[in-house]
């Protein structure tokens, strides 16, 4: 007769627990949960660079011959990430349990969109497995690069208003009431540019916490509005495309990303009317995915795939025309991935311009706060002096 034991082992379900008991020679008598508590420091989330590491190593050892659950198994061992490490302990224990693994894969959408579960499973029908992680290594290697030239759009911006409004608020804060009691000591009649910036500057002093909190409680409101009314959510997204210059770029990045993630599925076989409809979900734009949806009801009425588009009212006509092409000369693959490298190619070149037009235009709006500044402070001191000299 065997010993008992107690201790604590970290598994999906008890399915998984077993197995991994029984592997070191234990037999499960039972168990319960234990509360686990998950530290600030903890990593939930699955960024893209480690999916690309996850379709690289997948596709690498797929293509070796490595039977696909073994090839998992041994991504389980070695990956360092927490969750990543918990999401493929539980695609084993599932498909140790008879799925296939996008069956496994659409039990975590947290991880695995619509797009890459369709893409797997169009791969085991077609016993492609290898070939598909290698496009979805691609595929994320891209998405990663135009997300990092979308994160410099936005970094340098927020980057010098931070810093605009950190010396505004040292002026207000600080310097403007130093010189208050001065200029109103020197007996004159202090100019209109003047008296409002110290009105602003006892605003600021004395409801400072008003100035610190407004923006936020602004922002606050605006983000559960977007995200809690659809209507809100519409309009944010009308804004978004619509705002002078971000716009065009914003609009031509989501052209490019569904031109990408269109022409894999359709490498791949996956219908048309089905990679639309999942190309609406990676939109992430209701405008977009809108007229996605307009496209698709026509296609499913016998319409052209270029006319459907055309009709929808929001494609740009260069991604009309070249789907045009690629339906007509039967290359739509290609004339796909032409518009997807076009926009990206594109995009870079517009957030470089963007970037070498907004750095001196920062820099000149922050000499003229400056400027205005100490022309309300300075003024007022020059005009006294004169007047002794008389």
């Amino acid at each position: 007769m065997g010993k008992s034991a107690r201790g604590l082992m970290e598994a999906v379900n008890e399915v998984e627990l077993e197995l991994r008991l029984q592997h070191m020679g234990l037999d499960l008598v039972g168990f319960k949960l234990a509360t686990r508590h998950q530290g600030l420091l903890r990593r939930r989330s699955v960024s893209v660079q480690d999916l690309f590491m996850f379709c690289l190593q997948l596709e690498q050892l797929t293509r070796a011959g490595v039977p696909l659950l073994d090839a998992l198994m041994d991504l389980r061992d070695s990956t360092m990430h927490p969750h990543l490490h918990e999401v493929i302990t539980a695609l084993v224990s599932e498909m140790e349990g008879g799925k296939q693994l996008s069956g496994a894969l659409a039990s975590h959408p947290d991880v695995f969109n619509p797009v890459f579960v369709n893409l797997v499973h169009a791969g085991e029908q077609s016993g492609r497995l290898p070939q598909v992680f290698d496009n979805l290594a691609a595929t994320l290697k891209w998405q990663d690069e135009l997300m990092s030239q979308a994160g410099r759009l936005l970094a340098y911006p927020a980057f010098v208003l931070t810093v605009v409004m950190s010396t505004f608020s040292f002026l207000m804060w600080y310097l403007v009431p130093q010189m208050v009691s001065f200029l109103r000591n020197l007996g004159q009649q202090l100019p209109l540019e003047t008296r409002i910036l110290i009105a602003l500057s006892n605003a600021f002093v004395h409801y400072w916490w008003l100035f610190l909190s407004l923006p936020l409680v602004i922002l606050l409101v605006i983000y559960f509005a977007i995200k809690h009314s659809p209507q809100a959510s519409y309009h944010y997204d009308y804004v978004k495309l619509h705002f002078p210059i971000v716009g065009k770029i914003l609009q031509k990045i989501i052209m490019a990303r569904i031109a990408r993630y269109f022409a894999l599925m359709y490498q791949s076989g996956i219908p048309i009317l089905n990679a639309i409809k999942t190309c609406q979900d990676i939109a992430s734009n209701r405008l977009v995915a809108d007229a996605l949806e307009n496209a698709r009801q026509r296609i499913n009425a016998g319409a052209s795939l270029s006319d459907s588009f055309q009709q929808a009212g929001l494609f740009p006509p260069l991604l009309v025309r070249m789907i045009r092409v690629g339906e007509t000369t039967g290359t739509l693959e290609e004339s796909l991935l032409n518009i997807s490298y076009f926009y990206d190619r594109d995009v870079k070149d517009s957030v470089e311009k963007m970037l070498r037009m907004l750095e001196p235009a920062l820099t000149v709006l922050l000499g003229l706060l400056l400027a205005m500044i100490m022309f309300s402070v300075l003024g007022p001191v020059y005009d006294a002096l004169g007047k002794l000299k008389l």
